[in-house]
């Protein structure tokens, strides 16, 4: 069982995360054209509730989990580390268990809050009956998720991965197959399609689980799971304490980007229904705002992710050992990797909107517009996670709360009026956009104070090198505007994909040239890893000097 470094473990997880939301973004495609926007919009009501559960149902305990293992692991308290793992796996239960319930017992009121008394697009009994179907994911994915911490705290970060592929895999087949059969083949209502498209999270997480389960049980000695172990003088008192104390900041995170999504919904929802706008298109830019432009933007999201997974291992060892030295450089690093790889892909999906929306969702030009805007949100909200994971696996507790409180605050106190005055000018969206990005960046800049100040952590290099990236960016985005000049936009799905593969690979490629021959990506990456990856692509025939 191999453990991983922090830019190998970077680059597993990353590229098993970006895989999988690959997928996600690509299933909605079929699922889009059989459901429709009204189904649609009832499969983002459900999930978007989903997750916001299935944070609380966690409870940050997966990742607090990779945190205090790795810690423990450091210090050789073997007996500490595998109780610490049982006692997470009750807690989890518990909590597991309550969250369950209470999507069962009030998946009525939830839906009354989410659509209130508009009339004319999806019912409240529609959105209950949804709800619960995705509430029974939330009695297996908090183990699979444990289990998965405790793996990724040893440094363990390719099973993790790979259970990550198969709950994929298992999730889009159901969602695909069951809302075909049941809506297409059978005939059955909207609803039961929807119910079992989102049920597809328990079936995948179940598949998920039970390969984590047997890899572990297979390399149990490895990982100290034999419960044969001399004991250590940590208490359960104490590892209870600092599971809290580390889940609590981890949930604030982990939970609010899915706050921040039911804040937008509630809010776009009942500000265009006061606006006048009918019910159909009042759905219709709520899910685009807070789903569907987000499906789209996955994989850019996504490496933020992969990147905290290592990260936080790997930060939490460096605090732990005092090297300050070290977490400045790895922190930098994330900060760069991110910025580097997330800008871009940013921007060529803002210059693509129109054609990318097509792919997806089919022809629509205040689709395409929402997209446009919303593309910009994903490069926020990645540097927001990774700064926040600095400060939990520093122990700032404090300002996680502060920092992310106060922009989920700003954020719903700019919705309705910044919507309400582009309205003005027809583009009532672009204010929800706004007030989002608004609150991520007040987030961030506290963040980045804060580790400042106390930690002496400088942001000089990554300074530096955004400022160098911008001129790769430059000429990527010239290169894509005079490739969409040339080559003419002809509607036909399978034309589409050529024309955003064609445009979308030349602008990478130049974005990453002129970026090789500036030394950025070496400055980013550093020269082994890019020497492991050329040699791999040239078959050992060409190296960077």
């Amino acid at each position: 069982m191999k453990k991983s470094s922090f830019v190998e473990g970077t680059i597993i997880a990353t590229l098993a995360i970006v895989f999988t939301k690959l997928l996600g973004m690509l299933y909605v495609i079929p699922f889009y054209a059989t459901v429709g926007k009204m189904g649609g919009a009832l499969y983002a009501y459900a999930y978007n509730i989903y997750i916001i559960f299935l944070d609380i149902s966690t409870a940050g305990i997966p990742t607090a989990m990779s945190k205090i293992i790795n810690e423990y692991d450091t210090l050789k308290y073997k007996d500490a580390k595998y109780r610490a793992f049982k006692i997470g796996r009750n807690i989890i239960l518990i909590i597991s268990l309550i969250a369950f319930l209470v999507l069962m017992i009030f998946a009525p009121l939830i839906a009354k809050m989410l659509i209130g008394d508009m009339k004319g697009g999806n019912s409240i009994s529609d959105v209950a009956f949804t709800i619960r179907a995705v509430a029974f994911a939330l009695l297996v994915i908090p183990f699979l998720a444990v289990s998965k911490g405790y793996l990724q705290g040893h440094k363990v970060i390719n099973i993790s991965s790979v259970s990550q592929v198969i709950e994929q895999i298992v999730r889009i087949a159901v969602i695909l197959v069951g809302s075909y059969v049941v809506y297409k083949v059978l005939g059955l209502p909207l609803k039961y399609a929807i119910g079992l498209a989102v049920s597809g999270a328990f079936f995948g997480g179940l598949f998920a689980y039970l390969y984590v389960f047997v890899k572990m049980k297979v390399n149990k000695k490895q990982l100290d799971l034999t419960g044969n172990l001399t004991k250590d003088d940590i208490s359960n008192k104490e590892i209870v304490k600092k599971i809290f104390n580390y889940a609590i900041p981890f949930i604030i995170i982990s939970a609010c980007m899915s706050i921040y999504n039911f804040v937008n919904m509630v809010f776009i929802n009942r500000t265009l229904a006061y606006l006048n706008y009918d019910a159909k298109t009042v759905e219709y830019i709520t899910t685009s705002i807070t789903t569907w432009a987000p499906k789209i933007s996955m994989i850019i999201t996504s490496l933020a992710m992969g990147m905290t997974i290592s990260l936080i291992p790997n930060i939490v060892e460096a605090f732990t050992l005092k090297k300050w030295d070290l977490v400045n450089e790895r922190f930098n690093k994330a900060l760069q990797i991110i910025i580097f790889v997330s800008l871009p892909a940013c921007v060529g999906i803002m210059l693509l909107a129109r054609p990318v929306w097509t792919i997806f969702y089919g022809r629509d030009v205040l689709g395409y517009h929402i997209l446009t805007v919303c593309i910009i949100v994903p490069l926020i909200q990645n540097v927001f996670m990774i700064t926040q994971s600095t400060l939990q696996s520093l122990n700032k507790f404090k300002a996680v709360y502060i920092s992310t409180i106060l922009g989920l605050i700003l954020n719903a106190s700019l919705d309705i009026p910044l919507m309400i005055l582009f309205d003005k000018f027809g583009l009532a969206y672009v204010g929800a956009t706004i007030a989002t990005i608004v609150g991520y960046s007040l987030s961030i800049v506290i963040a980045l104070t804060l580790l400042k100040k106390e930690h002496q952590l400088h942001y000089g290099a990554t300074f530096k090198m955004t400022l160098k990236t911008l001129i790769p960016l430059v000429i990527m985005i010239a290169t894509v505007v005079g490739l969409k000049l040339v080559i003419p936009y002809v509607d036909g799905k399978l034309y589409i994909i050529g024309y955003i593969a064609v445009i979308s690979v030349t602008g990478a490629l130049v974005y990453l040239f002129v970026s090789y021959k500036m030394g950025i990506l070496e400055s980013a990456f550093g020269k082994e890893y890019l020497n492991r990856i050329m040699k791999k692509l040239t078959f050992g025939k060409l190296q960077i000097k």
